[in-house]
């Protein structure tokens, strides 16, 4: 990492995406600014030829929406569901549409601190996908009585958007918006609450997140990966269950590279012609 008066440049990841691609994940950020860039660039792995560049914003969405979906569908009951958003981005958006794909949603309430974003939010959840949606005026109107929660926006001073008294018995909850020690998204009451905290990156989840290190070692106890909670053997225990995510920038490539592939099979993207040349070593 490099950083230089407030801003920051990172390689996430240097990692192979597969048999024939490989690649990295870039993030420059601007901390005064609050902005932030992503970069995803894949290479040839037998060439070392660059092949193609990404909005490693955009794919991140797509990513960690996905598998948020993948963990609804082990974990909320096998039933139309009430949903609670609280936030109304991009992410949250991302969430609703990979939902809306594996479940059907009975109602939707989403919360976030501008009433016109959430209304508008609520307004493309009706047209977008058919569902019942409202805006609601506080995170704790959005939560109560909610199947399942989406906590997909942190609040400026990092004090929790989600609280564990909110919830109902046996909710389950997504938190994708706490992913470093700084960042705060559930109250400790939440994860106090949960039978289990089922993780993408178990070790990240639970040794580099703000919600689990303010939630002391009781919620690392009860971290399983979402690996195992996809194995036909394990049972959703009864209770509040919370699904954590930090996601991998190996994930970032995988689908990157499947985006890639898509694109040229449809003729999609701009060829921008050899930017890199690659050298003999």
């Amino acid at each position: 990492m490099a950083r230089t008066d407030g801003a920051w440049l990172r390689t996430l990841a240097g990692v192979t995406a597969g048999a024939d691609v490989m690649g990295a994940k870039l993030i420059a950020a601007s901390t005064a600014r609050r902005r932030a860039g992503y970069l995803i660039a894949l290479f040839d792995r037998r060439t070392a030829v660059l092949e193609a560049l990404l909005d490693g914003n955009h794919i991140t969405g797509m990513r960690t929406a996905a598998t948020s979906a993948v963990a609804v569908d082990v974990l909320a009951p096998r039933e139309p569901l009430r949903v609670a958003v609280v936030g109304s981005g991009f992410e949250a958006a991302s969430h609703v549409a990979a939902l809306a794909a594996v479940r059907p949603i009975a109602r939707l309430t989403v919360f976030s601190p501008t009433e016109a974003n959430r209304r508008r939010f609520a307004e493309e959840a009706r047209s977008r996908h058919g569902v019942e949606a409202r805006a609601a005026g506080s995170a704790e109107e959005a939560v109560r009585d909610a199947d399942l929660v989406i906590a997909a926006a942190r609040s400026r001073d990092e004090t929790p958007t989600v609280r564990g008294a909110w919830l109902e018995r046996a909710a389950t909850v997504v938190s994708v918006g706490s992913t470093l020690p700084e960042q705060r998204e559930l109250d400790a009451e939440a994860l106090a609450r949960a039978a289990a905290i089922v993780a993408d990156v178990p070790d990240e989840v639970a040794t580099q997140t703000g919600d689990m290190l303010a939630a002391g070692a009781g919620a690392a106890q009860k971290v399983v990966s979402l690996t195992e909670a996809l194995d036909g053997e394990w049972r959703r225990p009864d209770g509040v269950v919370v699904y954590k995510s930090v996601g991998s920038a190996l994930q970032d490539l995988t689908v990157s590279r499947l985006c890639v592939r898509r694109a040229r099979e449809r003729g999609a993207g701009r060829f921008l012609g050899r930017l890199v040349e690659p050298v003999d070593k």
